[in-house]
């Protein structure tokens, strides 16, 4: 016992007890040993622990805990100072990491008890993120449906289909058990049951709009839920039901819809309204969500707008639809006036045939028996007839004249001619008329008048007769002064005509005319109905003046041709009155003003009054035009031979015949060319000469085409054929219808 070095126990070993707490030494142990290696273990499976450090003090604690209770299983017996050395490093290692720990500990616990609190508040995070989620899922369902409506009620631009779509689509989706929608009346006082989802009412059942309930949703911008009591909530049988469904109503704006002509609609609502009425299905819990709420306010806000495109539709389809009916009876309007035209045209082109072929005859036999043997009572007769002959045959002209001018197939015949002459021979015609009369007729003309000009020669000179004429026409006394000038440009533009707009040139010039007289006058009332086609005022009718009342009609669509205006004055009755116009004519060219192109028709040589021996032939269907003819031929010395038809005339023609007079409408087309076809040299062919009797320029362009050397203008009388056939032989042609 003296050399162990063993330290005993301090008190006596008790066999049981020992036992006791030699195993729960051992089962501590292995506890403490145990326990880090699942902190361990755990510790490293989780990848977010943030106190490691601290579970590794914890650890140790343990560990140096658990070696104090296994080194203590050799301190219940006999034991060497070693054990007893290791037992008290192990406890002083254990005090120390212990110590350590818990000084760790007061600043970890608090974190630790707060973690209970962050679970609490990441709970609530997690359920508030739900119900975003949630709500989200919500929304994206509801823009879902919303879509998939707006896609429905956009299919189609028809009102029914998108009211019907509508409601099958809201039925549908948010399954509905009934769904209507209410339109206004035209009277605008009714809400009318226009659709239904089920039909089960009958459709046009009415309510009052001034109901309480429908004012309070057409106040409101968004779904309200009413009673199922309420009129317009009673959309189906609530027999055998113990509770029914709720009902929200929503208004529609009605932005556009011209069918619903609601006048006595309130004068406070500023836009119109329909309603619509979803009711859920009866006996079950179910109730409205904000969700479907909205859901149905945009609906009804989508389904405003297709009804608005709808009804712009309707409209555009309503205005195209009339404007096809507007274009129709504008196109049929077109096609019977242009068959009136036509018809007008082919009337007076008949006409004016059937009427100048016996006027041709009556002119051409008169005047030949006014240059025969006459007594005074004879002459007189045959002057009688010849100027009566003449004065149809002008109103003649004037109806054709007319009806060109008025639509618009009348040109202007241009032409360079001697201005002067045509004064001079306007007033040695109206002059043994005034003398009868005992007037005196006075020409003025300037001396910067230009002799030669271009213009329409015959059309100036009818406006000049007309105009001298009535001057003439309905004066008893006095005198006539005709005074004709050039116009300075600068003095016109005070006219007040809205059709007169003269523009200077070097080209052309304004001849203004004058023609004063000393007659009866006219009341200044009366002044704008002189220029309407057949109106006279009253003191003009009751005079035995004669006329159409077409003169001055005429005369003012030829001013307006020419560029012109033409206006009457007159202070009243019994002061007489002047009549003025004014009518674009232009210069000639510098090497035709000094050699004009031809003389002057007033000063055309006649110095051959008979033509002896000259062989002519008058083709001509009409016998009695054909006689006529022949007879002025024969008059003035022609040799002239008559024929009915083209064949004949090509049998009997030849190069001693020097003139043939054909009437175009005995083929005479035909036979001018089959004339030129047998006489190829030109001073072989006898010269051609067309008669016609209508005056449009087709027929005349047509004559020229077909190779003929002249028209001539049935009637005619001896003085006409004797001009004709002095040009013919002097020049060859005609320079100028006859």
């Amino acid at each position: 016992m003296e050399s162990c070095n063993c330290i005993e126990p301090q008190w006596p070993a008790d066999e049981l007890l020992m036992k006791y707490q030699y195993i729960s030494d051992f089962f501590i142990a292995l506890a403490y040993f145990s326990i880090p290696l699942e902190i361990i273990y755990f510790v490293k499976k989780s990848a977010v622990f943030p106190y490691r450090w601290v579970l590794v003090q914890f650890g140790a604690f343990i560990v140096l805990c658990g070696a104090t209770h296994l080194i203590n299983l050799w301190t219940f017996t006999m034991h060497s100072r070693t054990v007893a050395v290791v037992m008290t490093t192990a406890k002083v290692l254990t005090a120390v990491v212990s110590c350590a720990t818990a000084l760790m500990l007061v600043h970890i616990i608090p974190d630790l008890l707060s973690v209970k609190t962050r679970e609490l508040f990441l709970k609530n995070k997690a359920a508030e993120l739900d119900r975003e989620m949630g709500l989200i899922r919500t929304q994206e369902e509801t823009g879902r449906h919303v879509r998939m409506l707006t896609h429905e009620i956009r299919s189609t631009l028809d009102r029914r289909t998108i009211l019907k779509t509508t409601l099958v689509e809201l039925g549908r989706t948010l399954a509905l058990e009934e769904c209507a929608l209410w339109m206004p009346t035209r009277t605008g006082l009714e809400l009318e049951l226009s659709y239904t989802l089920h039909q089960q009412n009958p459709v046009g059942y009415t309510v009052p709009i001034h109901l309480p309930v429908i004012n309070q949703v057409f106040t409101s911008n968004h779904a309200i839920k009413i009673s199922p009591n309420s009129p317009i909530a009673r959309l189906r049988s609530l027999a055998g039901k113990y509770m029914p469904g709720e009902v929200v109503a929503v208004r529609v704006p009605l932005l556009h819809i011209s069918n619903f002509q609601i006048n006595d609609w309130p004068e406070l609502s500023v836009k119109r309204y329909a309603l619509m009425v979803l009711m859920l299905p009866s006996d079950s819990a179910r109730q409205w969500h904000v969700h479907e709420l909205e859901l149905v306010e945009v609906v009804a806000d989508q389904v405003a707008v297709a009804l608005s495109h709808a009804a712009i539709l309707e409209e555009s389809m309503r205005a195209r639809n009339l404007l096809i009916e507007q274009n129709v009876a504008l196109d049929l309007a077109r096609r019977e006036a242009e068959t009136a035209i036509r018809a007008r045209n082919d009337f007076l082109a008949v006409m004016n045939h059937e009427m100048r072929t016996p006027m041709h005859a009556i002119i051409a036999l008169s005047s030949l028996l006014q240059e025969t043997e006459l007594t005074a009572e004879q002459r007189l007769m045959v002057e009688t007839i010849l100027k009566s002959s003449n004065l149809l045959a002008t109103l003649i002209n004037d109806v054709l004249d007319l009806s060109r001018l008025e639509d618009g197939s009348l040109q202007l015949d241009i032409g360079t001619f001697n201005l002067h002459s045509v004064f001079r021979e306007v007033h040695n015609l109206i002059k043994p008329v005034a003398s009868v009369k005992k007037l005196m007729v006075m020409l003025n003309l300037a001396p910067d008048l230009p002799v030669y000009v271009v213009g329409d020669e015959k059309r100036l000179m009818q406006i000049l007769l007309n105009v001298v004429g009535n001057a003439v026409k309905f004066s008893k006394e006095g005198s006539i002064s005709v005074a004709a000038f050039v116009a300075k440009v600068e003095s016109l533009r005070d006219f007040r005509a809205p059709d007169f707009f003269p523009m200077p040139s070097d080209c052309h010039f304004y001849l203004r005319v004058q023609v004063k007289d000393s007659g009866s006058g006219i009341n200044p009332q009366d002044i704008p109905k002189l220029f309407t086609k057949f109106t006279q005022t009253q003191p003009l009718a009751t005079r035995n003046s004669g006329g159409s009342g077409l003169g001055l009609a005429i005369c003012k669509r030829f001013v307006n041709l020419m560029e012109g205006h033409i206006w009457i004055e007159s202070e009243g009755l019994g002061k007489g009155c002047t009549a003025s116009f004014i009518v674009k004519l232009g210069f000639p060219e510098r090497s035709n003003e000094s050699k004009p192109p031809f003389a002057p028709k007033g000063q055309a040589n006649h110095a051959q009054t008979n033509f002896p021996g000259l062989k002519v032939i008058v083709m001509d269907e009409n016998g009695v035009s054909r006689t006529a003819t022949k007879g002025l031929l024969v008059h003035l010395g022609c040799d002239a031979t008559t024929v009915s038809s083209s064949d004949e005339c090509l049998r009997v023609v030849s190069q001693e015949h020097r003139v043939v007079f054909m009437d175009v409408n005995t083929n005479g087309y035909e036979l001018a060319v089959r004339l030129h076809e047998k006489f190829a040299k030109r001073h072989e062919r006898p010269l051609i000469v067309a008669l016609i009797s209508t005056t449009d320029k087709a027929t005349k362009e047509n004559c020229m085409r077909v190779g003929m050397d002249g028209v001539i203008l049935k009637p005619l009388s001896v003085d006409k054929m004797r001009s004709v056939l002095s040009e013919l032989l002097e020049h060859r042609v005609l320079l100028g219808p006859m």
